[in-house]
């Protein structure tokens, strides 16, 4: 592993960020970041859900979703997991939005 660790520029949602990375994860970094980028448009297009941070909340949800199906060998929990993942969804809108109604007052 080297110990050289270069700047990569990375595109979520047309915002740019900048990420720290050795040059053997590059790869690995600029997949995660397509594969991210993707979820969160075809969230934002939903039309369901407004607010970056709101879109990439729910993204690394559904990210994490699909990585623990194919590990639990598919559908063997889905229902399970179709609810939590329905329930935290819940739960974050509602603090979004009792956070969004005190920084309005």
């Amino acid at each position: 592993m080297s110990a050289e660790v270069k700047q990569e520029q990375i595109r979520l949602l047309d915002k740019e960020y900048t990420v720290a990375c050795p040059p053997e994860e590059r790869e690995g970094l600029l997949e995660s970041a397509r594969l991210l980028d993707s979820k969160m448009r075809e969230i934002r297009g939903r039309g369901k859900i407004v607010g970056t941070e709101r879109i990439v909340v729910m993204a690394a949800l559904n990210i994490i979703f699909d990585l623990l199906q194919q590990q639990h060998g598919g559908d063997n929990n889905r229902h399970d997991m179709e609810l939590r993942l329905r329930l935290l969804s819940e739960k974050l809108d509602e603090a979004l939005q009792q956070e969004d109604r005190q920084l309005t007052l």
